[in-house]
């Protein structure tokens, strides 16, 4: 930072109620009615604030529907100043202990509230659940498809309740999750703060048109959404467009199967996806897959095979060759 960048900074700290604000953000991101309860203090007052504290680059701003989202920077010269400054306050100090406190209060009511929605869908999902080999199972062989590397910035495409950013942070430099559902948004945040897991971010957003800059991720997931889309090869395409040379897109859905019931309860719109399908959607987005993997329904049933693909691109493969 310059001279004018570390003022800035500086002025934006230098202020008890914006000192409060971001020692509270530094927990994860919030609303402007959650840092109103929390700090005890009236909207317009913690608007204002925040504000200044988005003008001086210390926190970002986005939005989900009518609701606003704020969240610390956490990467370049700005974080690092957050942090330096962070450590000479004293983390027993009674005002900032009682702030975090009110937020656990505040996260907590938020968890039930998406508890109370999920509890609305669980059974359905309990059900489809039935017919497909175990999530442990699906996961494990997610995690030997990527392998034991780092994977860089990842992006969870539909992400639901988060499961996927939960599965994969601790391997990820920084994870997002894009939902078009604030609902289920909100399902997500309660679980990732319920699994302290502090590296992802949400975003709402439509799968056919992402609100992310080009080739800005390293892996991008697709994981049990394409079944449900009028026209998953597009989203493929959109999601092909996100990967930086050298990423990798991975899809996790259900092969061919003839459970017709699935529409009508679940609102699946496709009824599986054969390798072909998904090769000939990686191909026109210029990419390839060569790694497939079947995980089979539990024996002795007439369950949903889940299928793992994981495609890199052509020119990278090529140079790797």
């Amino acid at each position: 930072m310059n001279v004018d960048e570390t003022l800035d900074v500086l002025r934006a700290l230098g202020e008890e109620t914006r000192l409060r604000v971001v020692a509270v953000l530094r927990q994860g991101e919030l609303t402007v009615t959650d840092l109103t309860e929390i700090l005890g203090q009236s909207q317009p007052r913690v608007s204002r604030h925040l504000k200044l504290l988005v003008e001086a680059g210390v926190v970002t701003k986005h939005r989900e529907g009518t609701w606003a989202f704020f969240r610390l920077v956490d990467t370049g010269a700005r974080a690092q100043a957050i942090t330096i400054a962070f450590k000479m306050l004293e983390s027993s100090d009674p005002m900032i202990m009682a702030d975090l406190d009110r937020l656990t209060a505040t996260r907590a009511r938020r968890a039930e509230a998406a508890h109370e929605f999920f509890e609305q869908l669980a059974p359905l999902w309990d059900e489809e659940r039935l017919l497909h080999a175990a999530e442990a199972e699906v996961d494990q062989a997610i995690l030997e498809a990527i392998g034991s590397q780092r994977v860089g910035r990842v992006l969870d495409m539909g992400t639901g309740t988060g499961a996927m950013l939960q599965l994969l942070a601790s391997r990820a430099d920084g994870a997002t999750g894009l939902d078009s559902s604030h609902s289920m948004l909100a399902v997500a945040r309660a679980n990732l703060e319920q699994s302290k897991v502090q590296n992802c971010e949400l975003r709402q957003g439509d799968v056919y048109s992402p609100p992310f800059e080009r080739r800005s991720f390293d892996l991008v997931v697709i994981h049990q959404v394409l079944h449900y889309l009028d026209d998953p090869g597009r989203a493929i395409r959109q999601a092909a467009q996100l990967v930086a040379p050298g990423g990798r897109l991975m899809v996790v859905d259900f092969a061919p199967h003839t459970h017709e019931s699935l529409r009508e309860a679940q609102a699946h719109r496709r009824l599986g996806f054969s390798h072909a399908q998904l090769q000939d959607w990686f191909d026109q987005s210029g990419f390839d897959c060569p790694t497939i993997l079947d995980i089979d329904p539990p024996a002795g049933t007439d369950g949903l095979t889940v299928t793992v693909w994981l495609a890199c691109d052509r020119d990278t493969m090529k140079e790797v060759a």
